[in-house]
């Protein structure tokens, strides 16, 4: 055997090994399409209303390992929306896809009870620290751009409010995506529009029977979720969206 093509081999088989980035499994959507879906979806950027401020949003895409893939803004100018969402919608993309499985879906929207004191998931927000020395890396001027900081690395986070959802190929899980930007309700119902327009919305199974990772309106003036799985409404008409999107339970206005 050749020792100068074994040694090649060695050294790349050595790369493969150090560099996590080669180990990543597929991303489920690249930067221009999602770019692109967020634009089509947020009324301050062309699309349609969504019930809240109708601000322009964060949304990053993390692959089935956790690993961040894709992130995009939908304004002109990377501070034209809230610049402490871009951490959130990638925080809410883990947690979707770190708390779902191939046939059970759990939107971030579906955990807002449960965390609360005396709910059954008490202490989740402990669980999953974020990843310090990836959050806070990189040049800013790269933020929402192909090549920023964050792709290619875990960024852990636990966020327990609407914007977080899994995705779904309709084969099963591939990834999780998350939005922010605006209130929580709206930030759901953004995320609801662009995970359908990127194909992902095979949802197979959730805590509502027919809509699945829906978010659910239904606590009472005390706070308590009758499914416990609820969710607060928000100030504007984001419930009523979501009752047309198919996107929500409860809560609407009636017509």
């Amino acid at each position: 055997m050749n020792s100068s093509w074994f040694s090649s081999l060695a050294f790349c088989f050595l790369a493969l090994l150090q560099d996590p980035a080669g180990a990543q499994t597929p991303c489920p959507a690249d930067h221009a399409t999602l770019l692109s879906a967020l634009k089509a979806n947020v009324r301050a950027s062309g699309g349609p209303a969504n019930g809240g401020f109708e601000n322009n949003e964060w949304a990053a895409v993390v692959a089935r390992d956790g690993t961040v893939c894709a992130v995009a803004f939908s304004g002109p100018t990377v501070d034209a929306q809230w610049p402490g969402s871009r951490l959130i919608a990638a925080e809410k993309a883990n947690t979707a896809n770190a708390l779902s499985l191939g046939n059970m879906a759990l939107s971030t929207a579906n955990l807002y009870a449960g965390v609360q004191p005396g709910g059954s998931l008490f202490g989740l927000l402990a669980t999953n620290p974020v990843n310090q020395a990836t959050a806070y890396a990189g040049d800013a001027g790269t933020f929402g751009s192909p090549n920023d900081p964050l792709i290619g690395k875990p960024i852990g986070g636990v966020v327990v409010f609407g914007g977080g959802l899994a995705l779904y190929d309709g084969k099963t899980i591939v990834g999780g995506l998350g939005v922010s930007g605006d209130s929580s309700c709206a930030d759901h119902n953004v995320a609801w529009r662009v995970r359908a327009a990127l194909g992902f919305d095979k949802v197979p199974a959730g805590v509502n029977p027919n809509r699945k990772d829906a978010i659910i309106y239904d606590l009472d003036p005390g706070g308590k979720s009758a499914s416990g799985w609820g969710h607060p409404l928000c100030a504007g008409t984001e419930a009523d969206i979501a009752e047309e999107l198919g996107a929500g339970v409860g809560g609407a206005v009636p017509k």
